[in-house]
């Protein structure tokens, strides 16, 4: 059955229910819950994954920025001011930026200590094109690498800071993110920011609604391709499905990693994490 049926689609949507009702009852989930969980979001949204979200990208690659401003409501560029001062960065340290789409955060990493050594690794070339051309723009050296980011093609304890920025939604987050803390130094950092699925049921769903009218408000003012418009629903339904500020900094923890903190802004629609590998 297509899964775009009127019937599929609701469905698919008490699947997600289902499975969100059953992970939220438990007081402290498991690491047996959570890759439960990643499973189920694996299981759900795997053919949009490998087929459906580099085409996306691809297509909004040129505007992808303002497009991200205007469905905050510029508030994004604040929020992104402040991840940036939650890094803690020293002169001349590697720092790898993970899914760096345009390389907003590692241009604004050299401004604020302009000796870094700035990796960045993605999956859209496209995407690495429009930040390539944008940092040589403002004299920066961001060394690129097209690569699955859930296989970073670096050697084990080899960056003393690692960041990752909107995208976790679409990744599969414990694999993601053991890859992140083995090539991480003893002592380096990891930092975090994205759209998080609030904890408060009232406030998700006034989210989840205010999404679905901005994302297609969005892609008809920037003339999205059939496959940024198809992918409306999923937008949506990747953040119902997700994982909330306090459950994600439990997670990071069950993954090994040390002195956890977790920020919810906005109500818990977004938040900016911080955690070490010792």
């Amino acid at each position: 059955m297509d899964r775009s049926s009127p019937k599929m689609l609701r469905l698919y949507g008490t699947a997600i229910d289902n499975k969100n009702k059953q992970f939220h009852q438990e007081e402290q989930p498991t690491m047996t819950s959570y890759e439960e969980k990643e499973n189920t979001r694996q299981q759900t949204f795997e053919l949009i994954w490998e087929t459906q979200i580099n085409a996306v990208f691809s297509d909004v690659a040129s505007v992808y920025d303002k497009a991200n401003d205007f469905a905050s409501l510029g508030l994004l560029k604040g929020l992104r001011r402040r991840f940036i001062a939650s890094i803690d960065v020293e002169p001349e340290q590697r720092v790898l930026d993970v899914c760096a789409g345009t390389n907003v955060v590692g241009i604004e990493l050299l401004k604020k200590q302009p000796t870094l050594d700035v990796h960045a690794v993605d999956r859209s070339d496209s995407m690495q094109r429009v930040g390539k051309e944008r940092a040589a723009r403002q004299g920066f050296d961001i060394k690129g690498h097209i690569c699955d980011v859930h296989n970073l093609p670096f050697p084990d304890n080899h960056f003393d800071a690692v960041t990752l920025q909107y995208a976790t939604r679409h990744l599969r987050v414990i694999d993601v993110f053991s890859e992140i803390k083995r090539v991480l130094k003893p002592g380096g950092g990891f930092y975090h920011f994205d759209m998080l699925r609030p904890s408060n049921r009232i406030i998700e769903e006034a989210y989840c609604l205010y999404l679905k009218g901005c994302l297609k408000t969005v892609s008809w003012a920037i003339k999205s391709g059939p496959e940024a418009k198809a992918c409306c629903d999923y937008f949506v339904d990747a953040i119902r499905l997700f994982y909330s500020t306090e459950e994600l900094s439990h997670l990071l923890s069950e993954l090994g990693f040390n002195d956890v903190t977790g920020r919810s802004l906005l109500g818990g629609t977004v938040a900016i994490h911080k955690a070490c590998k010792t």
